[in-house]
């Protein structure tokens, strides 16, 4: 069913407890990366938080193209753990997430049928992503997506 590379494992993941040990509710409901990705795919992805350079071959039947670093920055705030990333041909980094020595990539079907090495990946860090004013945006659109689709 679910289609993102590290699926499987990405079962034993669950989300990060409060400092009281309570499941967080700023995401209520999204327990593992499976349900966020079902979350992600019913009216989280959409052209407007899509990388703009990406933006004009988003469609609904290609939803993760484009989304990876906001995707990756989401996953972290649920689940905790480390974002890093897979450098790709173009020099760009592609995104994905590792939580207690848990990989998954919740954006890797915008590849198709092209697997990424993950071995090796570098640590990504959070405010060098959100530098910039147009992905931080984007990162926050998908977070209220996620939050209005979630009841919240």
């Amino acid at each position: 069913m679910y289609r993102f590379w590290g699926a499987n494992g990405a079962g034993a993941v669950r989300a990060a407890k409060d400092a009281d040990n309570q499941e967080p509710t700023a995401y209520g409901g999204i327990d593992t990366p499976c349900r966020l990705y079902e979350v992600l795919l019913q009216c989280g992805w959409t052209a407007q938080t899509c990388a703009p350079r990406l933006r004009g071959q988003w469609s609904t039947t290609n939803p993760t193209l484009g989304q990876c670093s906001i995707t990756s920055f989401l996953a972290q705030d649920i689940f905790g753990g480390e974002v890093y990333g897979v450098r790709l041909p173009n020099g760009a980094y592609h995104c994905y997430n590792v939580v207690d020595g848990v990989a998954f990539d919740l954006t890797s079907e915008q590849f198709g049928d092209e697997v990424l090495c993950y071995d090796n990946g570098v640590l990504q860090q959070r405010q060098q992503h959100f530098a910039d004013p147009d992905k931080y945006a984007r990162y926050c659109m998908l977070c209220d997506n996620v939050r209005a689709c979630c009841g919240q």
